[in-house]
């Protein structure tokens, strides 16, 4: 999606949410997208969101909503293309399917590979011309279906740590889990490139708790598990599981 038309839309969208009294979306917006919009826009409404599909989407859609809305359905659907195993496709192949027909890359949210299948989440309003037109990724058959089963395709695993931390600030944490100075965590909050439970923060002293999610760019996401034993010397035990 073309960077400086961004802000414009994402404005439009608000105003548009207001005077019609109905939600409004655009994307799907890379996480550096959705960082541009969300700085852009911040204090002007609290009426929006982020969503992809499911909790710990990349690619994500902005809503702008009215504030009767209480609660958003967002326009995507998840499709599982099923392929011969023994074939190894990438998320290019995949893409390159959806490009082939004329689908815009703004309409493709994720796209999770397992051994014989993928999941992509896609624009609610292109899902049935999907379904109809691709029986091939490349020169591999594919046989889809709306939406999918059991969990969904890890892009990585997720492993337990522990660090110990003098405080629960927002910049001591993103310190001891990306193993920086407190320095370099207070820029990367000051630059909007951390987000808790989904928004990004700018306030250094923002509280963390157990059961937060973090997202800093460039280190990963993290789980905060645990924040309530100390050392001997009284610092934190921060317990958090991670993707590696």
């Amino acid at each position: 999606m073309e960077g400086e038309l961004l802000i414009p839309r994402a404005l439009d969208l608000i105003f548009l949410s207001e005077s019609t009294s109905k939600p409004h979306f655009l994307g799907f917006l890379t996480e550096e997208e959705a960082t541009t919009v969300y700085t852009a826009i911040k204090g002007k409404t609290e009426n929006i969101s982020f969503f992809g599909g499911y909790d710990e989407a990349e690619r994500t859609l902005f809503c702008a909503y009215p504030e009767w809305c209480s609660e958003v359905k967002f326009p995507i659907e998840a499709v599982t293309f099923s392929f011969n195993g023994a074939y190894k496709l990438s998320h290019r192949d995949f893409l390159g399917a959806l490009m082939s027909i004329g689908i815009k890359r703004e309409s493709v949210g994720d796209i999770l590979l397992d051994n014989n299948r993928a999941i992509v989440f896609l624009r609610t309003e292109v899902l049935e011309f999907v379904l109809t037109q691709i029986t091939k990724v490349g020169r591999v058959g594919v046989k889809l279906s709306r939406g999918y089963e059991g969990d969904l395709p890890q892009k990585s695993i997720l492993k337990p740590f522990s660090t110990t931390v003098a405080s629960m600030r927002l910049d001591c944490v993103v310190s001891a889990l990306c193993n920086i100075s407190r320095g370099h965590a207070t820029d990367l909050i000051e630059e909007t490139k951390v987000s808790l439970n989904s928004l990004f923060i700018e306030k250094t002293t923002k509280t963390v708790e157990a059961g937060d999610k973090l997202s800093v760019r460039g280190y990963g996401k993290f789980y905060i598990t645990s924040d309530s034993d100390l050392t001997k010397k009284g610092r934190i035990i921060l317990k958090y599981n991670k993707y590696v």
